[in-house]
């Protein structure tokens, strides 16, 4: 057992059982569980809209993408292919915003863990 392992189990000793399942809610989570993540709490609006907006977006690149092959002039080349890089980057930037979400509530989580953990380790310190 390593050193982690022994301080979780020194801390989950000390909590009550709703702290327990408070801190086990906690624990780490994969991919698929922190994309469901974002679509909880007071912002899930905003990520509902910029999924949305996501999906526009890349219809619109598609769309871009379609008429580049089917111009015929370099002047419709240059237009088509302009409207395509935009709207790849937009899909790009919101596709970055989603993930730094994902790494923010990543980080609330671990700070709610020390902050149970400190909380869990003073009290048994000074009983």
């Amino acid at each position: 057992m390593n050193s982690t392992e022994d301080i979780d189990k020194l801390i989950k000793e000390t909590l009550t059982e709703e702290e327990a399942k408070f801190y086990q809610e906690l624990d780490e989570q994969n991919v698929l569980q922190m994309v469901g993540g974002l679509f909880q709490g007071k912002n899930k609006w905003i990520m509902i809209l910029m999924n949305i907006m996501t999906l526009v977006f890349f219809g619109l690149f598609i769309y871009c993408i379609v008429q580049f092959f089917e111009a015929t002039t370099t002047k419709e080349l240059i237009k088509w292919a302009a409207g395509a890089l935009i709207f790849l980057l937009g899909v790009s930037m919101l596709k970055i915003f989603a993930w730094m979400q994902m790494d923010k509530n990543a980080l609330l989580r671990e700070v709610k863990r020390l902050e149970l953990q400190v909380s869990s380790l003073s009290g048994k310190i000074s009983d």
